[in-house]
């Protein structure tokens, strides 16, 4: 019988019948099981067989970062990480040669794979039906980052239902001559008028140049209702803050010096980076969940890489967990 698939008016996943991060709950010793003196290794984890290759290849040189310490990252943050991208179509973006070389996107899971991949099957405008991958476990992350995947990129809604997402987010992008502190300054203006609205919000450090801004919402409005709603937020913004906010997407028509609060990331399949994803910049950054008084003090993207964000997640847990939750969602339905 052939796996059912997602449609624009049914999203079934692809399950294997275990909730993600449920499968390899004794795992949190497999990042010792990644030896540092050998290229290629099979590490079990749990049930799972992972065959990873090329782990002495520098990813970061000049900070002695290895494809395998990569791989150590993900798994060391992996009990924070994989509920926010379970149950949730995959992009993939490759770095066979790190950090700095050269990059490609691939939304199809490869063949040959694990038969323990679970994908999530999705139709497109064009006709096409893309398998992607989900990671549902750890050995599904550490076969994912081992194709040289260094940042995720998950679907915004769940497999069971690709449009209709839970939650929305405002990606706070610097315009040329804006500085990070005045993309602070606008993650606070964006937070005020969300609390005005009685909408709670989360950021995290994009891990490359802004904030993202996070609402988790009830699942029920289609993507393209979200994204209109998310516009309007943007414009109003823009409108009553010109000196320091844009909402113009064209480029050539920014004006300078402001900071974009870019709405259409949330438009039917885009992607973010995930929360907890590494990113391929020089320092090795990870996108990781700042409170809000941290960015009223001033946090910087440099604050945050593979090495570090481990041990801040070890003292303080995954600040993001709100967004996990199904109370304190808030209702975007009367509004759209």
């Amino acid at each position: 019988m052939a796996p059912p698939r997602a449609t624009p008016d049914h999203h079934p996943a692809v399950r294997s019948g275990v909730a993600p991060a449920a499968r390899d709950a004794a795992g949190s010793a497999a990042a010792r099981l990644i030896p540092r003196d050998q290229n290629e290794v099979v590490v079990a984890v749990g049930d799972r067989q992972v065959k990873l290759t090329n782990l002495q290849k520098p990813f970061w040189p000049a900070l002695g970062i290895t494809k395998g310490d990569l791989i150590r990252y993900y798994v060391d943050v992996a009990p924070v990480l994989l509920p926010h991208v379970g149950d949730r179509a995959m992009v993939m973006r490759r770095y066979p040669n790190g950090a700095s070389g050269e990059s490609f996107f691939m939304k199809r899971a490869p063949s040959p794979r694990p038969d323990w991949i679970e994908l999530c099957s999705i139709d497109h405008a064009s006709g096409n039906v893309i398998d992607f991958p989900m990671i549902q476990d750890r050995a599904a992350l550490m076969w994912v980052v081992n194709l040289g995947c260094i940042d995720l990129n998950q679907w915004y809604a769940t497999c069971d239902d690709v449009n209709r997402p839970d939650y929305l987010h405002f990606d706070l992008d610097p315009g040329v001559g804006a500085t990070f502190d005045r993309v602070l300054e606008t993650a606070q203006v964006v937070h005020e008028a969300l609390d005005t609205l009685k909408m709670p919000s989360y950021a995290k450090t994009t891990g490359s140049k802004g904030i993202h801004v996070y609402v988790p919402i009830v699942r029920g409005p289609e993507q393209k209702q979200v994204w209109m709603f998310a516009k309007t937020v943007a414009q109003t913004l823009a409108a009553a803050r010109p000196d320091l906010i844009t909402a113009e997407y064209r480029v050539a028509k920014r004006p300078r010096g402001r900071v974009l609060v870019d709405y259409n990331q949330n438009r039917w399949g885009s992607t973010l980076a995930s929360v907890y994803s590494a990113r391929p910049r020089p320092e090795a950054t990870v996108s990781t969940p700042v409170t809000w008084k941290e960015v009223a003090k001033g946090v910087r993207i440099e604050d945050f890489t593979v090495k570090t964000v481990p041990a801040r997640v070890q003292k303080l847990g995954d600040l993001w967990r709100p967004l996990l939750a199904a109370r304190g969602r808030f209702d975007l339905s009367p509004y759209v």
